[in-house]
């Protein structure tokens, strides 16, 4: 790690959060600032690159600068007035919960402007595509590193806008009810959610969220605290998305672009449960350890209905989309994820953050790679696919069958790989959940979501055995293409992340785990 100054930490920092709003109106410019290209779209689309790729550089100075040695500690902290009468302050910064999720949107939002400039979807100008992805990064990573209540709600619903057109303007078949769907969904649970927040602002007297997590909910009777959880986790529950409430994300994965599947899935989905952890748990423990049982009900239930869906969407005859299955992956996936938060332990907090960032690398693979075949194929549908003797994809584009595959048991949780480690520890902390907790309802649950992974096995290794393997087509098709130069640049760090925080979970654990020891013990390290 390298020595910075605390000033050009908070510079890093601010750069991160406003540079792709600035790269947003510079890519609606006649033409790009010092760009050129072999057409003005091209220009545009190097353009999404050179920015997103500025901001990732950005985000890997601030990790070599930031002090692992304390990841509990706020840094690059920047903390100034802005509207005085409500005391709303322009506050930010990073600890060790924050920063990987911070790192892990940059570089999704580099990968996924790399893959455009490729491979651009069809749709309006690039202008405004490139425009909305970095407003879209803009408003994920603000919602990563500001510390007030109000802040984060207003970059909570910037990303809102970019991907309702990104969907609606650059999507598939159906794009435009489910973009409908989409930002109905979460602008009636963000509606809730801003009462609750404003509630805790009012009866707290202040809107900043480490003083707020230092108080520990003590300035808030438990009535204040357990209507402050229900609204604010109805809107975070919208986004994470947690069962029922998760109809809008299948219809929004099926018509979005593949790039927007990926920050969908990637970034935006973790906006949710990072709400939970860095304001529900230690703003109102009160309120929440009354709930903390029906999330984790909820959750569970969510792992299995997500299951039990991909297994209806992979079965041979049902016509199920490739695309829609793995987004009903993420329900279930997301479920562990609000298991860990629910049992209010430091394992299983920490399981629902390194959860999260497996999640965003492997889902992320894995829309890449569906995007992939449709482009070759012409179609997700898994009966399409796979035809009469299976997709054969080992035969025919083996790196792309091995890429698939290898997603796959990622994704089912191969020990070894990163999703494995989340998931195991929040259903060892149901084993054993906080003290006023009902330790039979939470074995219960470790029990259902257990019986998760196994249908997490079983319908992921029929989507391999569907369009991995099969007999041999006929000598006069087409071969497929495999994969190709600009793919394996998008896949690679996301493939070589996927295996090293696999294999060294504490260079995640290790961050999160003093910041999350802070934030329950009320703030105190």
């Amino acid at each position: 790690m390298i020595d910075i100054s605390e000033s050009v930490m908070q510079f890093l920092l601010a750069f991160i959060v406003v540079g792709p709003l600035i790269g947003a109106a510079a890519a609606l410019l006649p033409a790009p600032p010092g760009l050129k290209g072999k057409s003005h779209e091209q220009a545009v689309l190097r353009h999404g690159v050179t920015v997103t790729g500025v901001i990732l550089a950005a985000a890997i100075v601030l990790t070599l600068g930031f002090d692992h040695d304390q990841p509990s500690k706020m840094q690059a902290t920047t903390d100034i007035s802005w509207i005085p009468a409500l005391d709303v302050r322009i506050h930010l910064g990073i600890d060790g919960i924050s920063l990987p999720l911070l790192v892990l949107t940059a570089l999704l939002a580099f990968l996924c402007a790399l893959y455009s400039y490729y491979k651009m979807p069809a749709g309006p100008s690039p202008k405004a595509f490139v425009a909305l992805l970095l407003v879209l990064e803009s408003g994920t990573l603000a919602t990563f590193a500001v510390l007030d209540l109000l802040l984060f709600f207003l970059a909570f619903e910037t990303v809102l806008v970019p991907m309702y057109f990104l969907i609606a303007r650059w999507g598939g078949e159906g794009r435009r009810a489910a973009a409908w769907k989409f930002i109905l969904y979460t602008l009636l649970g963000s509606v809730v959610m801003l009462l609750g927040l404003l509630l805790v602002g009012v009866k707290a007297g202040t809107f900043d969220m480490v003083a707020l997590a230092t108080d520990n909910g003590r300035g808030m009777s438990t009535s204040v605290q357990l209507i402050a959880v229900f609204a604010i986790g109805i809107g975070l529950a919208v986004k994470t998305p947690m069962w029922p409430l998760h109809s809008w994300l299948p219809d929004a994965h099926t018509a979005a672009p593949t790039v927007g599947s990926v920050l969908l899935a990637g970034v935006l989905l973790k906006m949710g449960t990072y709400g939970f952890v860095r304001i529900v748990l230690p703003v109102a423990p009160d309120g929440m350890q009354v709930f903390a049982p029906y999330l984790a009900a909820f959750a569970v239930a969510g792992i299995i209905y997500g299951s039990l869906a991909c297994l209806a969407l992979a079965r041979s005859g049902s016509k199920g989309d490739l695309k829609r299955l793995i987004a009903y992956s993420s329900v279930g996936h997301m479920g562990f994820v609000l298991l860990g938060i629910a049992t209010m332990t430091p394992t299983g907090v920490n399981g629902a953050l390194f959860a999260n960032i497996a999640h965003g690398l492997i889902t992320g693979l894995l829309f890449f790679l569906v995007g992939a075949i449709k482009d070759r194929y012409g179609t997700a549908d898994l009966d399409a696919l796979a035809g009469a003797t299976g997709a054969a994809l080992y035969g025919r584009a083996p790196r792309l069958g091995g890429l698939l595959a290898f997603a796959a048991v990622a994704s089912l949780g191969l020990p070894g790989l990163a999703g494995f480690w989340g998931e195991m520890l929040a259903l060892f902390a149901a084993f054993d959940p906080a003290d006023g907790l009902s330790r039979p309802a939470f074995l219960t649950f470790m029990v259902i979501g257990g019986l998760g992974t196994l249908l997490t096995a079983a319908y992921l290794l029929v989507v391999v055995r569907r369009v991995c393997m099969g007999g041999t087509r006929p000598a006069g098709e087409v071969q497929l293409a495999d994969v190709q130069g600009y793919e394996f640049a998008a896949w690679t760090p996301l493939v070589a992340l996927t295996v090293i925080a696999g294999l060294w979970p504490a260079i995640l654990l290790g961050l999160t785990d003093p910041a999350v020891q802070k934030l329950l013990a009320g703030g105190k390290a």
